[in-house]
């Protein structure tokens, strides 16, 4: 099973490991596009604008112009925020690790091990490219991330948001909505606490002992540790806070 979760804005600063090695990164056959995308991250002439941030986060825009050359670290451990504190990763064994990828709009996807550096990029940007066009990142990838995620042996849950499963949608993968029971019995979809549900669904899967090959034995192992889930089609499931 590989469970593929979003990237957030916030990222943690600063690494205990050397500069990035494209070629230590999984799904090499991203390469090519990645270094493209990173050297026009790296030159951007109006980085605020671009990035729609303010100078408030300038340590932000230094971080991107300081890419190829930052300390990197895990990516399960880049990532901040709410899915992220929920997933707990810091306390999950190895195993449990090998599970995990990560989308991203600068590298497509990663593993959890993959040794990466801090940037900022969210996958609705149009980056510009040193020709003068500005492709959005969607027909940059392509059809490539899908072609990664396709090859991938496993049964894959996709718990990554609409704006990067557009990066790279995969058409047999499980994906997962959250929603609340309201007081009238009626179903509301849940938005801020959306991640932290998926947060915890991803450290329920990839704690389990089963690998999983269908939705039905995944929606077991979630039930199992005692989450409410419905199957919702033979692709979706949702889950029921």
């Amino acid at each position: 099973m590989l469970i593929v979760l979003p990237p957030s804005e916030t990222k943690s600063f600063g690494g205990d490991h050397p500069p990035l090695d494209w070629d230590s990164l999984s799904f090499p056959e991203l390469n090519s596009v990645r270094k493209q995308i990173a050297a026009d991250l790296v030159a951007l002439d109006d980085p605020f604008t671009v990035l729609g941030i303010s100078d408030k986060l300038a340590a932000e825009v230094e971080a991107n112009q300081q890419l190829l050359t930052s300390p990197t670290t895990p990516a399960i451990l880049r990532y901040t925020g709410v899915l992220y504190d929920a997933l707990s990763a810091g306390t999950l064994p190895s195993e449990a690790l090998q599970r995990l990828a990560i989308g991203s709009a600068l590298f497509g996807v990663v593993r959890a091990g993959d040794l990466i550096p801090h940037y900022r990029l969210s996958g609705g940007t149009k980056l510009p490219t040193r020709s003068g066009t500005t492709p959005t990142l969607k027909s940059r990838w392509g059809g490539l991330i899908t072609e990664v995620l396709s090859s991938a042996d496993d049964l894959v849950v996709d718990l990554r948001s609409g704006t990067y499963q557009q990066l790279g949608r995969l058409k047999t993968a499980i994906t997962v909505r959250v929603e609340s029971v309201q007081p009238d019995g009626s179903r509301k979809v849940v938005s801020h606490f959306n991640k932290h549900y998926k947060g915890e669904l991803a450290r329920v899967l990839a704690l389990s002992d089963q690998d999983p090959t269908s939705i039905d034995e995944v929606a077991a192992i979630a039930r199992a540790a005692g989450m409410t889930v419905e199957i919702t089609s033979p692709t979706a499931l949702t889950l029921v806070v």
